[in-house]
């Protein structure tokens, strides 16, 4: 490797330079993370509980999900095993970057792992593609920015919350689509027509699994099976 290659690669993994290239999600962790607050509130929810979802589970979706089911009476059970189901694909996440810190401990991938979420792996696959590498500094740098950011809008949101009867009349609940809407934008804008056609190709596995689990399982079922079945395809046929 040239010297003035080991330069750029010690610009680029700066703790500093991941905080300022996760600003961009962060409009959206604080919407979301607002969206949360307030919905936590009207599932019954205190501002404790609400912040320590937030920061031991660290799951927007789980954590929209837990609201709807605890306000429903379900069981702590199955509580446990939805979240556990949902958060799957944070396996397939991790498994997708980890090539990209073999040189880091154990206890540090455990660290990159814990803070990966789908804004975050967004941002880092993003970034990979672009320059073809992943430091360490830059994702702690990325990652504990957006857990930060997560945690205060989810207490700004429970307090807001309050005043807030029903926040559905404000669609504060697409709030996390809109989000995952963005991601996708990201990372086809910073694709090449090759990846474009393979997560094209993707999609359609996608729609075939899932219209075929219809006639033996739920609608929900069917897109979590088939979101895990196409998210491994995907990452054992993703090309470099």
């Amino acid at each position: 490797m040239l010297k003035t290659d080991r330069i750029g690669e010690q610009e680029e993994d700066h703790f500093i330079k991941g905080v300022k290239d996760s600003l961009p999600t962060l409009f959206g962790y604080i919407s979301i993370g607002i969206a949360f607050g307030v919905v936590g509130i009207a599932s019954n929810l205190s501002t404790l509980e609400i912040t320590l979802l937030s920061i031991l589970v660290y799951a927007g979706a789980a954590q929209f999900i837990f609201c709807g089911l605890y306000l429903a009476g379900t069981p702590a059970s199955i509580i446990i095993l939805t979240t556990f189901i949902v958060n799957l694909r944070h396996l397939l996440m991790s498994l997708t970057i980890a090539p990209s810190f073999t040189s880091q401990s154990l206890l540090r991938n455990i660290g990159f792992g814990s803070l990966l979420t789908d804004e975050t792996f967004g941002v880092a696959v993003t970034k990979r593609a672009q320059t073809g590498t992943l430091g360490p500094r830059w994702m702690d740098g990325q990652n504990i920015t957006a857990y930060l950011a997560w945690i205060a809008a989810s207490i700004i949101g429970a307090l807001i919350g309050k005043w807030i009867p029903n926040p559905e009349r404000l669609g504060l609940d697409f709030a996390l689509t809109a989000m995952f809407v963005a991601l996708l934008v990201l990372s086809i804008t910073a694709a090449n027509r090759t990846k474009i056609m393979h997560y094209l190709q993707l999609i359609g596995y996608m729609a075939v699994i899932i219209y075929f689990l219809l006639y033996f399982t739920s609608t929900h079922i069917a897109v979590l099976v088939g979101t895990v079945v196409v998210a491994t395809i995907g990452v054992v046929t993703e090309k470099k």
